[in-house]
């Protein structure tokens, strides 16, 4: 079976899924080949767009929520939607490609390759089965104005919500959110400190801003350091974001009991070495936690999808999510400091969240596939 994926550069979620869904094919012995579809367009187009999207999500993060929320207002009444035709254009570049390389099916972990999917679709252009993967715990807009074969979501209760906004309920698998297979392979922590490095007594914090290190990082950080207890050490992720990195390694470079990381492969690494994990609650990355067995700190959202994301472990016991950092950060200590709390967390982390989505996609794939050869 050879199977496209198809992703976009605008958040690192959507490549994460990505990637782990290739692990999963190749580990079954098919064929996948992955990349950001806009490239096809040209690298500037790709650029350009993940561009405007990462800027307004660290420097405009009221903009980029208040546009999600006309976005779900406009989706209930629109058609077709502005983002359809922007996206639609897309077809004339994609069109030839799958004609030469011929998929036996394509799986997108992100909407607007759907979307220019859905419009060749529309144009009567014959399609491999196109399979979407949602990667947040609620539906974003616009997914309703598209025409996947099939959708894969991240929990029963997303079911409804699709249904709700227009999407055919048979369409509709809660399989989950596909991670990768390194975080959910049990290793020693002590294990995982040395090779990292790390002090084996502490108790470690992991910070992560998310891939482009956005949300409350430095004032976590300062806060953190600020209330130090003894034998505390902390672990602060700044993902692409250089000029972050770059800024609070300068300040923070006498400091013995702070590792700030960058770009990172090893973040499933990170976490089997931590005690907790503080993180904006990105569909992705609070998985990996969840599946890793990690009492989650949801730190302040990206309005829009992530506080929905935020709602649902909440409700379900996965994550705790103070307002304000001060109190992300004295619950936290308190969580750590309660045994029976933490395992109530884990246990909740496990009981609702798979961890082994991507070999269910595989499955799925594999028998729409052979359907589809019939």
């Amino acid at each position: 079976m050879k199977v496209l994926i198809l992703s976009c550069k605008t958040g690192g979620g959507h490549d994460a899924a990505g990637f782990a869904m290739k692990e999963a094919l190749e580990s079954h012995g098919h064929e996948a080949v992955m990349f950001d579809y806009l490239t096809l367009a040209g690298q500037k187009v790709s650029d350009t767009v993940g561009g405007v999207y990462v800027n307004t999500v660290k420097k405009m993060p009221h903009v980029f929520g208040a546009v999600y929320q006309i976005g779900m207002a406009a989706s209930r009444i629109m058609r077709k939607s502005p983002v359809y035709y922007v996206n639609a254009k897309m077809g004339k570049f994609l069109a030839p490609y799958l004609e030469e390389e011929q998929f036996d099916a394509i799986l997108m972990p992100h909407l607007y390759p759907s979307e220019t999917l859905t419009y060749m679709k529309r144009q009567g252009i014959s399609l491999p089965p196109m399979i979407a993967v949602m990667t947040d715990y609620t539906c974003i807009p616009f997914w309703e104005e598209t025409r996947c074969d099939a959708y894969i979501v991240a929990h029963e209760e997303m079911v409804k919500k699709c249904v709700k906004r227009g999407i055919p309920e048979e369409k509709l698998i809660p399989a989950g959110i596909p991670v990768s297979g390194r975080f959910t392979r049990k290793a020693d922590k002590k294990k995982a400190r040395e090779y990292l490095r790390l002090p084996f007594q502490d108790q470690i914090f992991l910070v992560i801003g998310g891939s482009m290190g956005a949300g409350d990082l430095e004032k976590l950080t300062s806060q953190f350091l600020k209330t130090r207890k003894v034998g505390e050490f902390f672990i602060i992720i700044c993902g692409n974001n250089k000029k972050m990195f770059q800024k609070m390694k300068k300040k923070y470079k006498d400091q013995k009991s702070i590792l700030l990381v960058g770009q990172t492969r090893q973040m499933d690494l990170y976490m089997k070495a931590c005690d907790i994990v503080y993180t904006k609650p990105g569909g992705l990355t609070s998985t990996e936690a969840a599946v890793s067995g990690i009492p989650i700190v949801h730190t302040a959202p990206i309005p829009g999808c992530e506080s929905a994301n935020r709602r649902f472990f909440v409700r379900h016991g996965m994550s705790i999510a103070p307002r304000s950092v001060e109190t992300q950060i004295e619950r936290g200590r308190e969580l750590l400091c309660n045994p029976e709390k933490r395992e109530l967390m884990k246990r909740a982390q496990k009981e609702t969240i798979p961890e082994n989505s991507a070999q269910k996609i595989v499955k799925i794939l594999e028998d729409r596939v052979r359907k589809d050869e019939i």
